[in-house]
């Protein structure tokens, strides 16, 4: 769980950017309020609750990393439970085992999304986590000091927006007006831009409604929104449980990809730990692509998703721990230009500036 020290400057942090960033103009509020959000979730999501059986202690130490050669250093990981690679590493238990001999070892500490773990990782409370396309970009626009190390390719296939099977909306285009759920400054938001965009609308022609995945699915079995954009294994197990239609996944308009980040003083400090973890992250994501049925299984109990719906899930996406490129740096880039176009950033940014320079 946070020290009182620690805390106080995840705080701190999130204050320090409101106070940067608050402007008279309405159309910064809904970037205001989405980090005042993504700091109360921060600070429930690194609870004692959010601990497991990890054997070490859930208590995050706010003092840099040392040397990985060192004894008793310490590499502290967010992860979450709907994140494959990050999550089987933690059940198996090999990260641990290639730290030993240099009297290394691991913490884990649970998220519910990317951006409280971005807020994390700028407090220094976090060394190295995993997010999709979009919460590294808001961090960079609010002066997060991390770096973009690697990346997951999974698939378009694995995002989309749906509807419910009986709605009378046939395409995106009859979005217009209508209520859309999704989680605010996640893949799916791209998605939903995109995709509206390509349907000849913009962004204020729907009501986004914006809602973590779990109360996302109360309001769309409930009826009360229209669509939903969601990610795998939400998006499979919404199509068991609710035989939804989709309306579009991210094939031609969103990458869809995830990202392994790390902070910038850790990087700095621990170039060897930071090369551990990513050997350990690679071999269980080589392990993962060629046991969809053992990893669906390890996570079935810790989601509580049916083990056959997770590895549909499982299934259509696509493993590996890949260093970035120019193309892959490109489209990142295009996700930031979106979101400063509509708003949802306060500024321009580069993200090359990011990107861990021996991935470069």
């Amino acid at each position: 769980m946070l020290t009182k020290f620690s805390l106080f400057r995840l705080l701190k942090a999130g204050i320090t950017f409101l106070k940067k960033y608050q402007q008279p103009n309405i159309r910064n509020f809904s970037l205001l309020f989405a980090v005042g959000l993504s700091l109360t979730l921060a600070i429930s999501a690194c609870s004692p609750n959010t601990s497991e059986n990890t054997g070490t202690t859930e208590k995050i130490s706010p003092s840099p990393t040392s040397n990985a050669t060192n004894s008793n250093t310490v590499i502290r990981i967010g992860y979450q439970k709907a994140a494959t690679i990050l999550y089987s590493l933690k059940a198996k238990g090999e990260l641990e085992t290639a730290l030993k001999p240099s009297g290394g070892s691991v913490t884990w500490v649970e998220f519910p999304a990317g951006p409280p773990m971005l807020e994390a990782l700028n407090a220094g409370s976090i060394d190295f986590g995993y997010t999709g396309e979009a919460p590294p970009i808001f961090a960079q626009a609010a002066g997060t000091p991390f770096v973009y190390v690697a990346y997951d390719p999974w698939t378009p296939k694995a995002e989309a927006i749906i509807v419910h099977k009986d709605s009378p909306i046939k395409s995106v285009a009859d979005l217009q007006g209508k209520k859309v759920a999704f989680a605010k400054g996640s893949n799916t938001n791209y998605l939903v831009i995109k995709a509206l965009e390509k349907a000849g609308l913009k962004y204020t022609d729907i009501k986004p409604t914006f809602l973590p995945p779990a109360d996302a699915r109360v309001a769309f079995e409930g009826k009360n929104v229209d669509a939903w954009a969601i990610w795998d294994p939400f998006l499979a197990a919404a199509e068991k449980a609710t035989s939804a239609r989709t309306l579009t996944d991210a094939t031609g308009l969103a990458p869809n990809l995830g990202y392994y980040l790390a902070a910038k003083s850790f990087v700095d400090k621990n170039p060897e730990g930071l090369k551990t973890v990513l050997d350990g992250v690679n071999k269980v994501s080589d392990w993962a692509k060629n046991n969809p049925t053992e990893v669906a299984q390890l996570l079935s109990p810790v989601l509580g998703i049916d083990a056959a719906v997770l590895e549909t899930a499982e299934r259509r996406r696509d493993y590996g721990v890949l260093p970035l490129t120019e193309e892959v740096i490109s489209k990142q880039q295009e996700i930031a230009d979106t979101f400063y176009k509509i708003k949802l950033i306060p500024k321009e940014i580069k993200v090359k500036e990011v990107v861990w320079q021996e991935h470069k």
